[in-house]
């Protein structure tokens, strides 16, 4: 962790590696920020067809970076999604999402956005157990 700066960055094999200057997460004030994430595979780099199953591999990515904290979609209090088509893809997004968050469901904004060659987009905000918490 930095003294100066009061954060650390997180690295997973298990998500995509950066294709920038951004870490794939940031460890900050008792909270994990993930990077944007889109359906890549680690592993291979194909993506997806279909906005549920890139739906799908997005949060499959962000829940790697979650584990790499010893944090599960249960921890996750904040997302963020870009839809590259919103009005015709939100329904198929939605019910892929719904096989990784249970309820309480965290919070969501879903925006339409112009992506590059994907469908989906996801960052989350999670809380990483205080101390003496059960984690």
């Amino acid at each position: 962790m930095s003294a100066l700066t009061g954060k650390r960055a997180v690295r997973t094999t298990g998500a995509p590696r950066p294709a920038g200057a951004y870490s794939q997460g940031v460890v900050a004030g008792g909270l994990l920020f993930t990077a944007g994430f889109g359906p890549q595979d680690p592993a291979t780099g194909e993506v997806p067809e279909g906005v549920g199953p890139q739906t799908a591999q997005v949060l499959r990515n962000v829940r790697a970076v979650l584990a790499e904290e010893g944090l599960t979609p249960r921890d996750v209090v904040k997302v963020t999604a870009h839809l590259q088509h919103l009005k015709r893809d939100f329904a198929a997004y939605d019910a892929a999402y719904r096989e990784f968050f249970d309820e309480p469901c965290p919070v969501r904004t879903t925006v339409g956005s112009d992506l590059m060659d994907i469908l989906v987009e996801i960052d989350v905000v999670a809380v990483l157990p205080g101390p003496g918490t059960p984690g």
